[in-house]
């Protein structure tokens, strides 16, 4: 059990506690000695239990694995985890992995929202100063399959594409059935399609996408499920287009037009170019009058077309045809739609409109009012008013349009102490109707450049009792008719309004603040040149004496305005 080996070292087998103590190693020659003293400690082999051994999980789940320590009392024990034979950093995992230390002797590995990549050989290692022990579980992963393998495309038809694949891992589950999608220029992404058979099983690696469209470039790929879910879908195959068919889907909402007089108008919608099924591909459009046998038929060959104009100077209007459009390409004629009647136009109004009468309101606005005689043909949609000044030419006219039986139009925006000349006349789709008599209307002179002058006012509470010199308007301007007087609490946008032919008004301020005045006149041109501001305190019907009341003058020029306090004199005294 002792042994001296050949070059001078002792080993101890099996050894003991009884093997404990101080051992002393000598070396004598002709020279003399030389000798080392070694202790040496026995202590207790570690031991390690690694639960649970074998863990089968799937995609989403968490574990606990525990590693316990059975060692020598003496010893600090150190925990660390492996996964196939790799160091587990913990800082770089997401946060699926924490290592948890409850005692001394033992150590746990919560692994948090398991994946696929999380299978494998999980160690853990335990050491001492004195020996370091190691133990492994497995731990098998269970989630939806990997993707498929490449998609190939076998057989193409007009609707149908013959598909292969190798399958993708199971991720130990087996794959229940597979699922086959398209993708076409004109749908939404990835779309699920029929095949044939109905359901693909797991076990199949081919199948037939059916209802496919003609002529359409299709994309495919496959997606694998198992019990556990529905894995990432395979590389989308080659691009493949189907061959060309003969078009099958018809115009939609065939229907008429407004047009000019003598002509049908026939419009619908295009077809898609999902469904016009291969190239060449035009419309047929048929047409024939009410009751009569055969159809007369015209190309349209633009696959974007949606309106055809059939001209016949013979046509009355609004005479009833009935109408269909079919389809064709290179592979031959498609279906006509239903057949729908439509009439030909009515052409454009015949009559002008009557009692047409011109008004001025203002500086700037003059309103047309008329009538119009009702016809059973042309129609209108609505009338269209012409303009122009008195020295202009109708050419020069402008004009503003109205929609459907509107009899009135107020003009806006124009020119003050102008005479124009107006017209009115209907129109429609296919024209417009003969212009009415001409009519005249002048607008009004403009308003007062001039405000009221030496404006004076007393207080009495909260009245205020207020004065001006009137308003002399110029050669080209408006009579004065009136005056406004306009207050307001400062402060706010509204003002509260007093109308008067005089040159004086009372006003009476019903609320506590400050208050704000302006006077201007009133004329058929509009509202003249405001006063400047007086600015008024409100006691809120408090009343004051004649002996408070005070005069004031507001004097202006065309460079200054000047606050003038008079004596105080008595209220009765103005």
């Amino acid at each position: 059990r002792i042994t001296i080996l050949p070059h001078g070292s002792l080993q101890i087998l099996n050894a003991s506690k009884s093997d404990e103590g101080r051992y002393l190693c000598q070396g004598v020659n002709v020279f003399g000695s030389a000798e080392i003293i070694a202790s040496v400690s026995v202590k207790e082999p570690t031991r390690i239990e690694l639960t649970p051994k074998k863990i089968e999980l799937t995609v989403g789940e968490s574990i606990v694995l525990s590693c316990k320590a059975l060692h020598d009392s003496t010893l600090d024990v150190t925990f660390y985890w492996t996964l196939n034979g790799q160091p587990i950093d913990f800082e770089k995992e997401g946060g699926h992995f924490e290592s948890i230390k409850a005692q001394a002797s033992s150590a746990d590995l919560m692994i948090r929202n398991i994946l696929l990549i999380h299978a494998g050989r999980y160690g853990c290692r335990v050491q001492t100063a004195a020996d370091t022990v190691s133990d492994e579980t497995e731990l098998l992963v269970r989630g939806p399959p990997g993707p498929p393998g490449v998609v190939i495309v076998e057989e193409i038809t007009d609707t149908t594409a013959t598909l292969s694949w190798s399958p993708g891992a199971d991720n130990h589950s087996p794959i229940s059935l597979y699922n086959l999608q398209a993708r076409s220029p004109f749908s939404l992404g990835w779309q699920t399609v029929k095949t044939v058979p109905e359901l693909i099983s797991g076990d199949m690696e081919s199948a037939m996408a059916v209802e496919l469209n003609p002529w359409v470039e299709y994309e495919f790929r496959v997606v694998a499920t198992n019990k556990i879910g529905t894995g990432d879908p395979s590389t989308p195959s080659r691009v493949i287009r189907t061959n060309e068919a003969v078009p099958k889907t018809p115009p939609a909402n065939v229907s008429g037009r407004s047009g000019r007089r003598h002509e049908l108008v026939i419009a619908w919608e295009p077809v898609s170019e999902e469904f016009q099924n291969g190239e060449g591909f035009g419309y047929i459009v048929a047409f024939r009058p009410n009751g009569t046998r055969g159809w007369k038929e015209k190309m349209v060959t633009s696959s974007d077309a949606s309106k055809f104009i059939y001209r016949d100077e013979s046509v009355p209007p609004l005479t009833p045809f009935e109408v269909k459009v079919g389809v064709y390409n290179n592979k031959g004629d498609g279906p006509f739609s239903p057949i729908v009647v439509i009439c030909s136009a009515e052409g454009e109004p015949t009559a002008a409109p009557i009692d047409v009468k011109a008004t001025s309101l203002s500086v700037s606005e003059i309103l047309v009012a008329w009538k119009h005689i009702k016809e059973s043909l042309g129609r209108p949609q609505g009338f269209e008013v012409g303009y122009w000044k008195d020295m202009e030419q109708e050419e020069a006219a402008e004009k503003v349009k109205t929609e459907g039986n509107e009899s009135s139009i107020l003009l806006t925006g124009l020119e003050g102490n102008t005479l124009y000349h107006l017209t009115v006349r209907a129109y429609n789709a296919a024209g417009y109707g003969p212009p009415s008599t001409v009519v005249r209307a002048a607008t009004k002179k403009s308003p007062p450049s001039q405000a009221p002058s030496n404006i004076m006012w007393i207080q009495d509470g909260s009245h205020v009792s207020l004065g001006w010199e009137p308003v002399r308007p110029l050669a080209n301007e408006s009579d004065v008719m009136g005056y406004k007087v306009l207050f307001r609490q400062e402060g706010q946008s509204n003002s509260q309004v007093i109308e008067t032919q005089k040159t004086s008004a009372v006003v009476l301020l019903p609320d506590v603040g400050v208050y704000i005045i302006e006077v201007c006149a009133v004329s058929e041109g509009g509202d003249g040149t405001a006063s400047p501001q007086i600015r008024v305190p409100s006691f809120s019907g408090g009343k004051v004496t004649s002996a408070q009341s005070t005069l004031h003058v507001l004097s202006t020029s065309s460079s200054s305005v000047t606050l003038l306090l008079a004596l105080m004199v008595p209220s009765t005294s103005w």
